[in-house]
């Protein structure tokens, strides 16, 4: 078996392939990069009762990994790329071979996969860190559970301007759902729950937008999200919007949130 771990700023994910297999994705959250990757591994190994035996590898990746500098628990470990492994793991898991990766963490990250060419083509600094901040600042509540909770509950009309608001036709192909301006319509009377779907709305948007135009300028309309952000709710709601707008697939696979994980592992293969 082959471990591909991604050691992000604040959870490490953890994955094993066995041939075509996908084995047990772990996250754990640690603030301290060596000690949440050695926890994970342990984990992944008491709750698969394996051995270090039974691990051939180990592949690492993630901002985390360059804080590793020696082979962990003496099982040859390797550091990979981590544009290589979120471009290896989209496709992976969506088993297209061109395509655009979009990497949802605390920033965005956007890859062009073409067949074996992965290349970083951008991205955004907007991200789920951003949602943190906002929400930290604007609504004193910086647990994403939290927000997320709130947000489920929200009314957009009362935070954004829509295309409706401002016409009484519809323009070019933007129905009147479509937003015009983010938080350019917030009402006095907007609540917690309000201004939370705001702020993932926004953030979303950017996103999707970013990644949409990327793949055009590449040909490619296929774009698969991976990363923590591609797990919460309202994703699907607001990357369909844009996918109308832009002629575009937005797709997340099952095991989205461990796509770079899996491409650590799945590079480890073939060396």
């Amino acid at each position: 078996m082959i471990v591909g771990i991604d050691i992000g700023g604040s959870t490490t994910k953890i994955v094993g392939v066995d041939g075509e297999r996908i084995v047990s994705p772990i996250m754990v959250k640690a603030s301290d990069p060596r000690t949440s990757a050695y926890g994970a591994f342990g984990k992944f190994l008491l709750e698969n009762g394996l051995e270090l035996k039974d691990v051939s590898r180990i592949m690492v990746t993630g901002v985390g990994s360059s804080f590793l500098d020696r082979d962990i628990y003496g099982i040859e470990t390797t550091k990979v790329d981590e544009i290589t492994a979120v471009g290896l793991g989209g496709r992976q898991l969506s088993g297209i071979d061109d395509l655009v990766v979009v990497s949802m963490g605390t920033g965005t990250a956007v890859i062009g996969v073409q067949g074996s060419d992965i290349a970083h083509i951008g991205g955004t600094a907007v991200g789920g860190g951003t949602i943190l901040g906002i929400c930290d600042k604007l609504l004193g509540v910086r647990s994403i559970d939290h927000i997320i909770e709130l947000a489920l509950q929200g009314d957009l009309s009362k935070v954004d301007l829509s295309i409706g608001d401002i016409s009484s036709e519809k323009i070019s192909n933007m129905t009147a759902n479509i937003t015009a301006s983010n938080f350019g319509n917030v009402s006095d009377l907007a609540t917690p729950a309000d201004l939370a779907l705001g702020v993932i709305n926004m953030v979303f948007q950017t996103i999707g937008i970013v990644a949409a135009l990327a793949g055009r300028a590449r040909g490619l309309k296929r774009i698969v999200l991976t990363g923590n952000l591609s797990r919460m709710p309202l994703v699907r709601e607001v990357f369909d919007d844009i996918a109308m707008l832009y002629d575009a697939q937005f797709i997340i696979p099952d095991n989205s949130d461990f796509a770079t994980a899996i491409g650590a592992a799945i590079y480890g293969k073939g060396k």
